[in-house]
């Protein structure tokens, strides 16, 4: 199933779970009303009942499912029959007034009215078993009534809304595969001129090794492999991604090298700008599980940021440290332009540019960074203030145990020790 059907899926039974909720409050509160109103009339027709047979009833002839006992002289007596526990003698002696009661007594339910008729007291006893069954009745219909109402109004929204869903996303289910059979050309197409390109940056970086060309340039020709070889592993993840929706296979990664392979890659732009551009690391892995080629572009785009935002004479240094045994940090800091604090969300926020950038600037990078380190279970802040320059963190669930492998760290220019007393008055040494 497709991102889009799971969603749209999702949203379809929300509808349905809501309407239906809703319309069985609806109903219940109806048979609510229904039930007390109803109550409230059998309550009443009892009383007049109760009270037409004080006036017009006999101990020798009642109505049925009532007892009558009459009080004269002090002589009580009573319909045979009656039920233990009645009469009630306390309302016989206190009759001056009609006495309307409900008893309970041996598990039933009796209408008790005693009053005064004439030179004698008469209470007349009404078994209310089948006024009980009655509203027993009524509430298991309205029972009934609210599942099969509840039902029906799950079985109706849920077609309709699956109809009207579908109606609804049917241009962005098209757009969404116009989009990707458009990436999934374009990366196509991509792959033979890549592929050309990195034969023939491997070719070139033979030959320069067999005429012992200056070292510097045949260090130039291997970066250039190198890029070409990463500008096809993106290609190719776009391309799979396109295809078959699944994410990049995941690998151990070492986010030391990795950091050490970025910045050996912008040496030459950061030279060009006069920018001090370096790595720091303490010896050791730094691993962490992820898709390569996604987590090589979050930290060019972290340094392509950096450099973009520090002006001629300033410093980036990427640095890779393990904070906690779960955790590798990876930080890019720069000494440029800064921000607001206040704009920090804004920051990762898609198509939002900062004003004092170098060179043209879209706005994606920084989205496409908290997209990456999200879907590897991290996390991505930034730090800074205006023309005090900013720092960017990246922290990533570390692979345990690590592999603690001593080794040389990456440095990434050759230049001077010591940097810039200007602006911010940073110090960065070499190592």
């Amino acid at each position: 199933m497709t991102p889009e059907r799971a969603a749209l899926g999702r949203a379809r039974w929300s509808i349905t779970a809501r309407l239906t909720l809703l319309t069985t409050v609806i109903v219940l509160l109806i048979e609510c009303l229904i039930y007390l109103i109803t109550a409230n009339m059998r309550d009443n027709d009892t009383r007049r009942d109760l009270l037409w047979t004080v006036e017009h009833s006999s101990i020798s002839s009642p109505p049925a499912c009532t007892w009558l006992v009459v009080a004269r002289d002090g002589v009580v007596a009573g319909t045979p029959g009656l039920p233990a526990g009645f009469p009630l003698a306390g309302s016989l002696l206190a009759a001056d007034v009609p006495r309307f009661e409900e008893v309970h007594r041996d598990g039933q339910d009796y209408s008790v009215l005693t009053q005064r008729r004439g030179d004698e007291v008469v209470q007349v006893v009404y078994d209310e078993r089948f006024h009980v069954l009655e509203r027993r009745n009524l509430l298991f219909a309205f029972g009934v009534a609210l599942l099969l109402t509840a039902l029906a109004v799950a079985a109706v929204v849920a077609t309709a809304s699956r109809f009207l869903c579908e109606k609804a996303i049917a241009p962005l289910n098209d757009a969404l595969a116009r989009q990707r059979r458009f990436v999934a050309d374009a990366s196509h197409e991509l792959r033979a001129p890549l592929t050309q390109l990195h034969t023939r940056a491997q070719l070139l970086a033979r030959k320069a090794n067999a005429l012992d060309c200056p070292e510097a340039l045949a260090a130039e020709m291997q970066r250039l492999v190198n890029g070409t070889r990463q500008l096809g592993d993106v290609v190719d993840d776009i391309l799979s991604s396109a295809l078959s929706g699944e994410q990049p296979r995941t690998d151990l990664v070492d986010l030391a090298d990795l950091a050490g392979e970025v910045v050996a890659a912008e040496d030459a732009r950061a030279a060009e700008t006069g920018l001090l551009l370096e790595v720091r690391h303490e010896p050791g892995q730094f691993l962490v599980l992820g898709a390569e080629s996604a987590l090589r572009r979050v930290v060019t785009a972290l340094v392509d940021n950096a450099i973009g935002h520090t002006p001629t004479g300033g410093a980036v240094v990427v640095a890779v440290e393990a904070p906690t045994p779960d955790t590798v940090r990876l930080s890019v800091r720069d000494s440029g332009v800064g921000f607001d604090q206040a704009d920090e969300r804004a920051l990762f926020e898609r198509f939002t540019r900062g004003a004092n950038g170098r060179g043209k600037r879209f706005g994606i990078g920084l989205s496409l960074v908290r997209e990456v380190v999200e879907a590897h279970h991290g996390t991505v802040t930034a730090e800074g203030a205006p023309g005090a320059g900013a720092v960017f963190t990246v922290d990533l669930p570390a692979v345990r145990p690590a592999i603690p492998l001593p080794r040389a760290e990456a440095a990434s220019v050759a230049r001077a020790a010591i940097y810039w007393a200007k602006g911010a008055g940073v110090h960065i040494a070499r190592r």
